[in-house]
């Protein structure tokens, strides 16, 4: 086969988590421009169905899902929309998350647990579920978000729960891509750095996000933030047949944030 057709996703169906916004949206709109109908699962379902109308007027087929993933019942419902529009699950993106700046002696244990709940116990979730449809099939692609912040310690910022989650993140990936590699199931993971997103405007606007940005980029060596454009090569790639020997992998994919 042609490499750039090894890249192609025709007749794969995908399932994005967060799929309505930021990061979640640019991975819908990679995987559906390399040729993958997609399901845009969010628990803002407005959100999410805007994004599917938008590929489906760019001739996708696509669909909106609603779906809270730190819900047991919810997940399994999410899969089944999947496999009842199209009858299998091939590419499977966990990336639903959420992300708390606390100093750790003041962190209130509910909110630890609300951050370990969506960034993780999810994510568990997700998998599991989905690692079963696809076992049907006997193929699939998970790809879970993790982030620089699995590998480093952020800073100026204190974010000892999110930072905890996305190792736990790492280590999941690891432990089910080592469990489903018999079933033909590959597990990686992508870890993106500072990425601007309409939560990173929002920040910009607070004195403590001006604060905070310049000194983030002081340490990028390539100068900048990533757009979400910077993140859909990746993520076409771990979804696609061109990855097929891949399993238990992380891509960071932070301009070399990590490297000093």
């Amino acid at each position: 086969m042609n490499i750039l057709d090894r890249f192609k996703l025709n007749g794969k169906t995908a399932l994005v988590t967060g799929g309505a916004q930021g990061i979640g949206e640019a991975f819908c709109i990679a995987l559906a421009e390399a040729g993958a109908n997609v399901a845009i699962a969010d628990i803002n379902i407005s959100l999410a169905e805007t994004v599917a109308h938008n590929l489906v007027k760019k001739g996708v087929d696509a669909i909106a899902v609603k779906a809270d993933v730190t819900a047991e019942d919810d997940v399994k419902r999410m899969v089944k929309a999947v496999a009842d529009k199209w009858g299998f699950l091939t590419i499977a993106f966990n990336n639903a998350g959420m992300g708390v700046w606390r100093d750790a002696i003041v962190q209130d244990f509910a909110e630890w647990r609300r951050i370990l709940s969506l960034n993780l116990d999810a994510v568990f979730l997700c998998c599991r579920t989905e690692a079963a449809q696809m076992a049907q099939k006997g193929y699939g692609k998970i790809i879970n978000t993790a982030s620089m912040s699995a590998h480093i310690v952020n800073t100026p910022q204190n974010q000892a729960a999110y930072n905890s989650s996305k190792s736990g993140v790492l280590h999941l990936t690891r432990s089910l891509a080592a469990e489903w590699a018999p079933k033909n199931i590959m597990v990686n993971s992508i870890s993106p750095g500072y990425t601007k997103t309409a939560l990173l405007d929002n920040l910009l606007e607070t004195p403590e996000g001006k604060t905070m940005v310049p000194k983030w980029i002081e340490k990028i060596p390539l100068g900048r933030m990533a757009n979400v454009e910077d993140l859909q090569g990746a993520a076409v790639y771990l979804a696609s047949p061109a990855s097929d020997y891949m399993t238990g992998s992380d891509l960071i994919i932070d301009g070399g944030y990590c490297c000093w």
